[in-house]
């Protein structure tokens, strides 16, 4: 079972869980569509704090649907689990990142700090697969071997090029099916039955 964890600080809107979730649909959605292929088996860890704005709110919910669907779905249950841990602080961090295989750092260049969760992940022997090319990762690629981290995204300035140039959402998502299925299965009600406009705002 391969362990990857998703973490958010307090003073973000939960931007990384939600682009971490939508790959998670997307994984759902091609294990449901290939049952019988040699899936790898996964467990997504998100992690953050307990948030009162209605965005990290709303995500939260969200994952936990996601949760609930996944987990619940004797299809794809043994191959993809998710879990939300609701009150990440040092002594939980103690007993899951020993655990993780992989880090995923996924912020976009340039904007966040890097953090020293993905240092603490790396000295724990998870293989570090980053958007950021940015000091604390360089460090990392020269102690663990650039055979251990996996750098992908633009670089910061890739990033303000595209800033500049204008953001065209729609053709990204229209580029990519995977991404443009996991969106409508949100949209759509696939995670919340009972709600199906539940995060129309998202």
């Amino acid at each position: 079972m391969r362990y990857s964890m998703c973490r958010s600080n307090a003073s973000n809107e939960y931007k990384r869980q939600l682009l971490n979730l939508l790959e998670t649909v997307a994984l759902y959605q091609a294990i449901k569509a290939e049952p019988a292929r040699n899936w790898v088996p996964r467990v997504k860890i998100f992690a953050g704090k307990r948030r009162r704005a209605t965005p990290s709110k709303l995500i939260i919910k969200l994952i936990n649907d996601v949760a609930k669907v996944i987990n619940e779905d004797p299809l794809v249950r043994d191959v993809l689990r998710v879990v939300f841990l609701s009150d990440y602080k040092t002594s939980v961090g103690e007993r899951i990142i020993p655990a993780a295989d992989l880090s995923e750092q996924i912020s976009t260049a340039g904007m966040e700090a890097s953090g020293t969760g993905n240092m603490k992940l790396a000295l724990n022997g998870a293989l570090h697969e980053s958007a950021r090319w940015t000091g604390a990762n360089i460090e990392i690629r020269d102690h663990v071997g650039a055979e251990n981290i996996f750098i992908f995204g633009l670089r910061a300035e890739e990033v303000e090029e595209r800033r500049r140039a204008g953001l065209q959402a729609s053709s990204v998502i229209a580029s990519s099916p995977q991404l443009a299925e996991a969106i409508e299965a949100i949209e759509t009600g696939v995670f919340s039955p009972g709600d199906v406009d539940r995060f129309a705002a998202l």
